[in-house]
């Protein structure tokens, strides 16, 4: 059940791959699988929790914050959603962008995107922010994503690829009622002709939100399963199409690592310990320049030191923790559980895969940074 007020997440938050910044939260929209559901965050009006001026203040003093990192905006809201939320993202971008912050920016949503934000997003990135959009699509209708409005949605793909804003398809959740080929493929028929890739995450499951999933889902209900271990949990029809894609599509990146699809986006090499892996060679359907471009960079780059570790340990707020770095393979053993937040925000400033006890007190899944992996469904009979 919902708790009876809002429970807010840090304006400042590290996540798995990226730095999120919420300075407002809350979200009109009652999408039935929303992980902000328990939070008490779904289907009411936005809460301003800082001012663009305070969220840029606060992102520049945190201890999280490194200029290599993304940042996602607004991940427990949607920006797009209200009058209120869309004057405060373009005054935020605004003010990023005549800061001296230049790290990637990433917005998601899943409303229609109007003509003065995609003037101010087009403009903040000549300016020299660059500035990515995820558009949420998966197929599902309105009796699951209560709210929205799909033809806009779906309007958002060719207006910002006409304006050269550079955008990502996130094709999540992944449930049996979007799990057919038609339905897949009602979707990849736009998404692949505008966006840049595809990122297809499958469906997570926090450990506060079991419940919630099984209503949607109820084979996840069953004893013998725990889907809140898992990294993403999957429809079988759904995992099979992806590793079995039609021909029409085989140009298309489609990434299962939110990381990798951020790398071959912006340019990067890979920094979170996928390149290589088996999820880097069967899973990911990743473009031959940015093989090319991970090949050349990753087994390359300067050994992590025990000192680098001592000091971004003290500043996160963890001075004289007891680990043991292993920098051939860039592996780091915490000596006792830490919050997943600060698990992610080492592994993404230091290039590193970061290992610890796990903390019985997390409310986050663990992803697959952190060593978890998908759950497959198979039907019923």
């Amino acid at each position: 059940m919902p708790p009876t007020s809002p429970v807010f997440e840090p304006v400042i938050d590290q996540h798995d791959t990226w730095l999120a910044v919420n300075p407002v939260q809350g979200c009109p929209k009652r999408c039935r699988y929303c992980y902000l559901e328990d939070l008490g965050l779904t289907a009411v009006k936005p809460t301003v929790l800082a001012t663009p001026e305070e969220t840029v203040a606060q992102l520049l003093a945190h201890r999280y914050y490194h200029p290599g990192l993304v940042l996602a905006l607004y991940t427990c809201t949607d920006a797009l959603a209200t009058p209120v939320t869309r004057a405060h993202l373009t005054e935020l971008l605004d003010l990023l962008a005549a800061s001296t912050v230049r790290n990637p920016v990433c917005i998601i949503t899943k409303c229609a995107i109007p003509d003065d934000v995609v003037e101010c997003i087009a403009r903040n990135r000549a300016a020299g922010l660059p500035i990515l959009v995820y558009l949420s699509y998966s197929g599902l209708g309105p009796d699951i994503e209560r709210g929205i409005d799909h033809t806009a949605l779906r309007a958002n793909f060719p207006r910002l690829h006409a304006a050269g804003i550079p955008v990502i398809h996130y094709w999540r959740p992944a449930l049996p009622q979007n799990s057919t080929p038609e339905a897949i493929e009602h979707v990849m028929d736009l998404a692949t002709r505008y966006a840049t890739c595809t990122v297809a995450v499958g469906t997570k499951v926090k450990p506060t939100a079991l419940e919630q999933i099984t209503a949607l889902w109820p084979a996840l209900a069953d004893p013998a399963l725990d889907p809140r271990t898992a990294d993403s949990v999957w429809p079988r029809p759904t995992w099979d199409w992806l590793h079995a894609l039609p021909d029409r599509y085989a140009g298309h990146p489609f990434f299962q690592t939110n990381s990798c699809a951020l790398a071959h986006v912006l340019g990067r090499g890979d920094r979170a310990g996928v390149w290589n892996t088996p999820t880097c060679l069967v899973s990911n359907r990743c473009p031959a320049g940015q093989r090319d471009r991970c090949l050349h960079s990753v087994p390359h780059r300067e050994p992590v030191k025990n000192t680098e570790v001592e000091q971004h340990l003290a500043k996160i707020g963890l001075p004289g923790l007891p680990f043991t770095l292993h920098a051939g393979s860039r592996t780091l053993h915490l000596g006792r559980p830490v919050p997943l937040r600060d698990r992610h925000n080492l592994a993404q400033v230091l290039a590193l895969t970061v290992r610890a006890p796990q903390d019985p007190q997390e409310r986050y899944w663990a992803g697959r940074t952190a060593g978890a992996r998908p759950l497959i469904i198979d039907p019923r009979p």
